[in-house]
């Protein structure tokens, strides 16, 4: 009985031990419609290790492969369960392609509820592409997304939103990319379908010997159609959210002729746009006060806010640097010297 429980044993690990060393590759194009989930296994050299969830949705059809991805910041709600949602929602006999599912790249975070970094090595994933494969576990998990995920991805949605102490407003964004103009026309004509009303074009600007950074960019850098969502505040979510982050999915599929859910219609484009964005970086740690909420209009050289010491006493006042929409600002009272305090989308006619 032990031996047999021995081999039971050996040929569970095993066939563990294969999963965890298939590559992406291998789980996409099978020619014909089935669903796998599989937990793909990362590791530094110093065996750190951390568990990424992964979906694949094979279709009936050929077709692109499109791939969704959320929680890169653990505690950005409203994406992560409506890829959850989805997933259990697509029926691959009538999938043309392929989808790639990863509802929670950053698992560690997520049940830590922990904002932004991944305690592992205080990183902040999202920061770090296109990683290294002999670096702390967050720049060998961005060095995977890069070579394994991004390496078999036709278009990318990367999506975000509000962690615990940031409000903002739902938004479509992707990088306006002049040397791929194909790519960014997709990426403009996927935002504008979405259903969302706000549509943020950021200027792409990359030098060769500099990082990306972010995993949406790193995408960008390498040609793929990549765009992002912003949805969700201050930690929170709620079903409306949910349900609007998955009809602009839905609309996506469908133009990009993979599937079509019949219950979801199609929208006008995107009534707002953004081409440029301001920044407000927290000048002195301290305690932050504002009564101007995301989605309002603001002046140049208005003041939307001010810090005071521990004490409570007023230490800066906080000003415009131009007129515009706030996209996103930090929600909650304790700022920290460098942070983003205030994002102020605005327009700006091309020549």
């Amino acid at each position: 009985m032990e031996k047999i429980f021995f081999l039971v044993f050996v040929l569970f690990l095993s066939q563990t031990t294969k999963a965890q060393n298939q590559t992406l590759k291998e789980n996409v194009n099978l020619g014909r419609p089935v669903v796998i989930d599989k937990i793909f296994k990362v590791s530094t050299i110093d065996d750190v290790s951390v568990d990424i969830p992964v979906t694949f949705i094979n279709g009936a059809e050929k077709g692109p492969t499109f791939t969704i991805i959320a929680g890169i910041h653990g505690m950005e709600y409203p994406t992560i369960l409506s890829l959850l949602e989805i997933k259990k929602e697509i029926d691959p006999n009538k999938l043309k392609g392929n989808l790639i599912i990863i509802p929670i790249v950053n698992v560690e975070p997520f049940y830590k509820r922990t904002p932004f970094i991944n305690l592992l090595d205080n990183l902040n994933l999202n920061r770090v592409f296109p990683g290294s494969s002999t670096g702390t576990i967050s720049e060998v998990m961005a060095d995977w997304m890069t070579k394994e995920v991004f390496g078999v991805t036709d278009v990318l949605l990367d999506m975000h939103g509000g962690d615990v102490g940031e409000d903002l407003i739902p938004f479509m964004c992707y990088y306006d990319n002049k040397e791929f103009k194909e790519q960014t026309a997709l990426a403009l004509r996927l935002s504008e379908i979405s259903g969302f009303d706000t549509v943020v074009s950021y200027p792409y600007i990359l030098p060769s010997e500099k990082p990306a950074m972010y995993a949406f960019k790193q995408a960008v850098r390498l040609g793929i159609t990549s765009l992002s969502i912003e949805i969700g505040k201050l930690g929170n979510w709620n079903k409306e959210e949910i349900s609007m982050t998955k009809d602009a999915i839905y609309r996506m599929m469908k133009e990009l002729d993979m599937y079509e859910n019949m219950n979801v219609k199609p929208v006008e484009s995107g009534k707002i746009y953004y081409n440029r964005q301001a920044y407000v970086s927290v000048p002195i740690q301290g305690i932050f006060y504002s009564d101007v909420k995301a989605g309002e209009k603001i002046t140049k050289n208005q003041q939307i806010g001010y810090i005071t010491d521990i004490f409570g006493n007023e230490i800066q006042k906080i000003t415009a640097p131009e007129s515009g929409t706030v996209l996103y600002k930090i929600g909650t009272p304790p700022v920290n010297k460098g942070e983003t305090l205030f994002c102020i989308g605005y327009q700006v006619q091309d020549n």
